[in-house]
């Protein structure tokens, strides 16, 4: 059974920093693409950043420059570095594995964590 544990929100002040973690299992991790999402109340959830199996790096305009994607496979476990956090970035960042389709949909992806809570406030 696969499961994916994220991990590492919580709340902070605009210009602050936050590191997240995923915590994969019951997968093959090494040759799975990995993804963050992440869903504002009263908004649909979106692409935050990708990871390949072998490493390339995809972000939303929205976050990149400020966000990092990486991942260590011996670990099974991918992060999401986030720094200068803006009041918009507050949200519930998910954790997902690619199965097929286009990178930058939820459909896209087969295997979803449980969502760790991200807010940016003053």
């Amino acid at each position: 059974q696969v499961q994916l544990v994220e991990s590492g929100g919580g709340l902070v002040q605009p210009g602050a920093s936050l590191r997240l973690s995923c915590a994969a299992s019951g997968l093959t991790f090494s040759t799975y693409d990995m993804a963050w999402f992440r869903q504002a109340p009263g908004k649909e959830r979106e692409f935050v950043s990708a990871i390949t199996w072998s490493g390339n790096l995809y972000y939303a305009a929205s976050v990149k420059g400020r966000f990092t994607i990486s991942r260590d496979n011996a670990k099974n476990t991918v992060f999401l570095q986030m720094n200068s956090l803006k009041p918009e970035d507050t949200a519930v960042y998910y954790c997902a594995a690619f199965t097929g389709g286009s990178r930058y949909s939820t459909n896209s992806y087969g295997d979803w964590g449980q969502g760790t809570q991200v807010t940016i406030s003053s």
